[in-house]
């Protein structure tokens, strides 16, 4: 029975995953209702669509990986399957971590269609909304964000800190600040300016471990309580959010919208309260405003990123 007689269709369509289909010039042929869920882009505004202007996959150092590293593209070469994790654009401009795995299928007249299936990580739906209604009954929400506020993050905060001095657990405290957000504001309007947040937020916390702990400090700052973490990691985990910021973007009728984070990070040091800890993550932020933004500073030593 063909695809197009309707009955696969209906199977594929009734999957939690994301199932699209390309072909040999991957352009999408096939667009289920998992994949319009996980990515926000509806059937109608993707097919006959080059994958690579709609989902624009980079890996977890923010490359790009349409153009040669492809892995449709190696697919389509050697009509092997794979499996690859990447992180994929939302419609709405952040990034999202998937495992994708790819299969080659042949016609009747040997044209090749790929498959792809997008599994996204993460809780259930249901437990992530329970936790959200938790925290808003707490009044620990953020209510544009949906993530931690202030008050959630002090909490988590003080928490690192006992567990510090008590069992000598490490943890890092990064704080990140959208650049030029006032820009933005004047120049979109902050309905524009409410999506960028949104954007960088979900960004973010997507793309940190479960038991990371993310939140909105106020304003367009952001605060992330990073457990069991040496300088190296710290430093690897603020690096992978800066450049996945720097590669999410938004876009208009008549343009496209890119922002960029600067960063402090610090690790948290025996007799650290969290008004000392939160205050040194901030005057490092502020040196890597100063060093020219869209990069990283962490304790002494700056660590700047190419700019874009």
């Amino acid at each position: 029975m063909r695809l197009e007689d309707g009955y696969y269709k209906k199977v594929l369509d009734n999957l939690y995953d994301g199932i699209y289909l390309l072909n040999d010039d991957r352009r999408i042929v096939y667009w289920n209702k998992g994949a319009e869920k996980h990515t926000g882009y509806t059937n109608s505004e993707v097919i006959n669509i080059p994958c690579q202007e709609v989902l624009r996959h980079v890996d977890d150092k923010g490359v790009s990986l349409c153009k040669d590293a492809c892995p449709v593209f190696q697919t389509i070469q050697d009509n092997s399957l794979r499996e690859v994790d990447v992180y994929l654009l939302h419609k709405e401009g952040h990034r999202i971590p998937v495992s994708m795995r790819i299969a080659p299928i042949r016609g009747s007249d040997n044209q090749v269609v790929v498959a792809v299936e997008i599994c996204t990580e993460g809780s259930p739906k249901f437990t992530l909304q329970q936790k959200l209604r938790e925290m808003k009954d707490l009044a620990l929400l953020d209510q544009l964000t949906e993530m931690g506020n202030r008050r959630f993050l002090e909490m988590n905060i003080r928490g690192k800190l006992e567990e510090l001095a008590r069992y000598k657990w490490p943890f890092g405290i990064i704080f990140a600040d959208i650049d030029h957000f006032k820009t933005i504001n004047d120049t979109y309007g902050h309905d524009m300016g409410d999506r960028v947040l949104h954007m960088v937020s979900k960004t973010m916390s997507n793309s940190l471990r479960s038991f990371d702990v993310i939140g909105r400090w106020g304003g367009e700052e952001f605060v992330v309580v990073v457990v069991n973490v040496d300088g190296d990691k710290l430093y690897s985990v603020a690096e992978r959010l800066r450049r996945l910021v720097e590669q999410s973007c938004i876009s208009t009728d008549s343009e496209t919208v890119n922002v960029t984070v600067s960063i402090g990070a610090t690790l948290g040091q025996p007799g650290d309260d969290a008004h000392a800890i939160l205050k040194r993550a901030d005057e490092l932020m502020y040196r890597s405003k100063h060093n020219g933004r869209n990069c990283i500073s962490m304790n002494r030593d700056t660590k700047t990123c190419s700019l874009p």
